[in-house]
């Protein structure tokens, strides 16, 4: 329970607009009591600058009324408040989950955030299948299985995956694949696959090798080498050479798998190890996942340090932003003690519904752990930094070649993929300081029902206006990072003159915009760049500027082609069952098996449908009214 106040709605509690900084604080310290809770920091135009928390108020926030002693960060910050908020909690442990609930949602200038919203791939062996898949798993678990990880990576799943399949040969193609097959595929072929599908291995020798997958995926790689050390040595006395062979080659695919993996250690079943480094008011935090005595990679960090955060402050930030929605591991492994430590095991250990460990090793292997994370975050750190000073070189490029008054902060480059109209999809990329920002991508279905097929101008302002409605509902006062300060457009004079005209209709019209044409011959380097207001114009073959444009140019065209081809494979591949209320997976594969094709489906009578297991005659007139109600 929170009690949100301006130290209450007494009129006697108002500040007088006058009082600002550290006296304005210091008059708010005078009526605070002891109490757990949150504190907000804001500026004159009632911008939340900061958001704390505080076992008690009255001595945090006494800190920020000394005049002296503080960071050049903590020094601005001060000068800048103009008000406070106040939110009082029962609890310490209810004071940080609600700071981290406000930082999430305000995202306050001065806070250190974690600009994070990426999942984590698993191994899955689903188990609704008399012969379970192995694969890569991402997002909800709505598949019943076990799970493995989480993974640093797609890659690092795949390449165990890669091994796994050599070493267990468990089948990964779909259900539906493996009920149409008659003769084994090309992973049997090559021995990355039992081949259950058409009758190489029986259910029973299956689902052991699929126990024995997850004895080695949950740590026990030991004792499952022993045993197929064993069964190979009974096998060659046997003279059964074949078997024998096929178990020293599942012996050697697990020692491939441990070898592959780097860091296995001993003594750690179970952590993450969280490590910072902090240079030049950027830190990096890297991440490695310890599961079952093995490696499954590692994973960078860059958070917004709010510009002088020291390692304690972005380290609890992170913990407490990066395990919002992600599975925690038994032990987490610090590089640096944090404040408030024992209230941050409280919130994971909550957050878990079982206790949470956190530590900073001294000595021994888990030391070690932590050093060599904190070696890869200074080295990761170090590599950013000069990648950042080369994007921020090629920014002021870009802001002198169109005549920008600064450096652009966020590029949007826009194009349009579609045959002759069909499957049309608009696509939009995005760069800034950081270089490509990925996770802002975005890919617009077009809608519009009245475009003439292949009508490029009208594609690109259906993409805009929805671009641009949205961010003008949302942020009308352009007070978050999301509003561009240059759109590219892949085209010439007439594609600016009409986007020109969108953005106007919309009353956005201090946009910049630059057009990119292929120019003469359509051959690359001879690119000219159109602007409203301008001629056009080329820069130098052998400009910096001019590459990264095209890069930029080329990274739209290939992310907008693979959304279009991905809408058109989908529409290739659709499947009308799937269409049908009350038509699932298992539903859809009776059916399938039973009439062979969903044409055949399409034309069968309702009594033949009544023949298919689990198909009630409800069901049946339902499938039936989908065919022949559809016209």
């Amino acid at each position: 329970m929170t009690d949100e106040t301006e130290l209450s709605g007494d009129a006697a509690m108002q500040q007088p607009s006058r009082l600002r900084g550290h006296e304005l604080i210091a008059d708010y310290v005078s009526r605070l009591d002891g109490s757990p809770g949150v504190y907000r920091m804001l500026n004159a135009a009632q911008e939340v600058l900061y958001v704390g928390k505080a076992r008690n108020l009255k001595a945090r926030v006494s800190n920020y009324a000394r005049t002296t002693g503080h960071s050049g960060r903590i020094a601005r910050m001060i000068s800048e408040t103009t008000h406070m908020m106040f939110l009082t909690t029962r609890t310490e442990t209810e004071a940080l989950l609600l700071e981290q609930n406000l930082i999430k949602q305000l995202k306050p200038r001065y806070n250190v955030l974690l600009r994070d919203d990426k999942s984590f791939p698993y191994i899955l062996i689903a188990e609704d299948h008399p012969f379970p898949m192995i694969r890569k798993h991402r997002g909800a678990r709505n598949v019943k299985g076990a799970y493995f990880g989480p993974f640093a990576s797609a890659a690092a799943v795949n390449r165990t995956l890669n091994h796994l399949e050599r070493a267990f040969q468990l089948r990964n193609c779909s259900d539906a694949m493996f009920s149409s097959r008659t003769r084994a595929c090309l992973q049997y072929q090559i021995k990355r696959c039992s081949g259950p599908c058409v009758g190489k291995i029986g259910e029973d020798e299956y689902r052991r090798t699929v126990a024995d997958a997850q004895r080695f995926l949950e740590g026990k790689s030991s004792s499952i080498q022993q045993e197929l050390a064993a069964e190979m040595s009974a096998a060659s006395e046997a003279m059964e050479y074949e078997r024998a062979a096929a178990l020293r080659d599942r012996i050697g695919a697990l020692t491939t798998v441990q070898q592959s993996q780097g860091i296995n250690p001993r003594s750690v079943a179970e952590a993450d190890v969280v490590a910072v480094h902090l240079e030049g008011g950027q830190a990096c935090v890297q991440v490695f996942f310890i599961r079952a005595h093995q490696s499954w990679g590692n994973h960078d960090f860059y958070p917004r340090t709010g510009a002088g955060a020291e390692e304690a402050e972005v380290l609890e930030a992170f913990l407490a932003q990066f395990y919002d929605a992600k599975e925690l591991p038994k032990t987490i492994l610090l590089s640096h003690e944090i404040e408030d430590a024992d209230l941050m095991v409280d919130l994971l250990s909550t957050r878990a519904g079982r206790k949470v460990e956190l530590a900073v090793p001294k000595r021994g292997e888990k030391a070690e752990l932590v050093e060599n994370a904190l070696r890869n975050a200074r080295e990761s750190l170090g590599r950013k930094m000069s990648e950042s000073a080369a994007q921020a070189k090629l920014l002021q490029g870009v802001a002198q070649a169109f005549g920008l008054p600064k450096p652009p902060e966020r590029i949007e480059v826009y194009d349009n993929s579609h045959i002759q109209g069909a499957h049309a999809v608009g696509g939009m990329i995005v760069a800034g300081p950081d270089g490509l920002m990925k996770s802002s991508y975005r890919k617009f279905n077009i809608k519009g029902e009245d475009l003439t097929p292949g009508d490029d101008f009208g594609m690109m302002k259906e993409v805009l206006t929805r671009r641009f409605e949205r961010l003008l509902r949302e942020d009308p006062e352009r007070k978050t990072d999301l509003w561009p300060d240059l759109l590219l457009i892949d085209g010439g004079a007439g594609q600016v003159s009409a986007v020109h005209e969108i953005m106007v209709s919309l009353g956005v019209q201090d946009i910049a915009m630059v057009g990119v044409a292929k120019g003469i011959d359509r051959d690359l380097g001879k690119e000219e760049f159109h602007r409203i207001g301008h001629r056009p114009m080329a820069l130098p073959r052998q400009d910096p500027v001019l590459y990264y444009i095209q890069r930029l140019r080329d990274e739209a065209h290939r992310w907008a082609i693979g959304a279009h081809r991905a809408k058109r494979a989908k529409a290739t591949m659709a499947n009308p069952l799937d269409e049908i209320p009350g038509i699932g997976a298992t539903r859809k594969r009776a059916l399938l098996a039973h009439f062979g094709s969903a044409k055949a489906v399409s034309r069968a009578g309702q009594n033949d449908l009544m023949e298919v297991p689990g198909i009630s005659a409800a069901t049946a007139e339902t499938i039936w009214n989908f065919f022949n109600d559809r016209g």
